[in-house]
């Protein structure tokens, strides 16, 4: 209640000068019970006296930095070279991306849809790749576009896709 009143004062009052008063520690209950210490031990989170310390490890980087070869090969077990149906989708500020793979039905079709792609500034998803020449391979047939190794599977469920190459927008799935 002392608190209170001292807050209305210096809100109400301000040419009051604060007084500061701190509050004793009431106790409500205490019905006894047994310490907590063993198990903050149990945890052995301070080290104690006369004991050793265990050595921590702290792994070493890698003697190379990893780098896109890495992430190869790529699979996407629930993807293939396929018919796509076109269908309407409503993904507002999702930006173009496609799908493709290291085949030759994905080669055609970048080369037919290069331009269009270049237009929508899409993003190339290569779902099924084995190795770094191939994936330099499709990129040389859309340079400048950005195409990157990934497994689909995930994208695939999520947008229920079987097949590629197929380009999605925000408003659509089309191949």
């Amino acid at each position: 209640m002392k608190s209170l009143l001292t807050l209305a004062a210096c809100l109400f009052l301000p040419s009051l000068p604060m007084i500061a008063q701190a509050d004793t520690l009431t106790i409500v209950a205490d019905h006894g019970g047994t310490s907590a210490l063993p198990y903050y031990e149990a945890l052995n989170l301070q080290p104690r006296a006369g004991v050793p310390v265990p050595r921590i490890e702290i792994p070493r980087l890698a003697a190379k930095p990893f780098n896109e070869a890495d992430m190869l090969p790529v699979r996407s077990m629930h993807l293939s070279p396929g018919d796509v149906a076109r269908r309407v989708i409503e993904a507002p500020r999702l930006p173009p991306f496609f799908l493709v793979g290291d085949d030759e039905r994905s080669r055609t079709w970048l080369g037919q849809r290069a331009l269009r792609l270049h237009e929508l500034d899409a993003v190339g998803l290569v779902v099924n790749v084995a190795s770094a020449e191939a994936l330099a391979s499709l990129r040389a047939l859309v340079p400048g576009l950005w195409l990157s190794p990934v497994a689909g599977d995930d994208l695939a469920e999520r947008l229920g896709l079987r097949h590629y190459p197929v380009l999605v927008t925000a408003t659509g799935i089309e191949q």
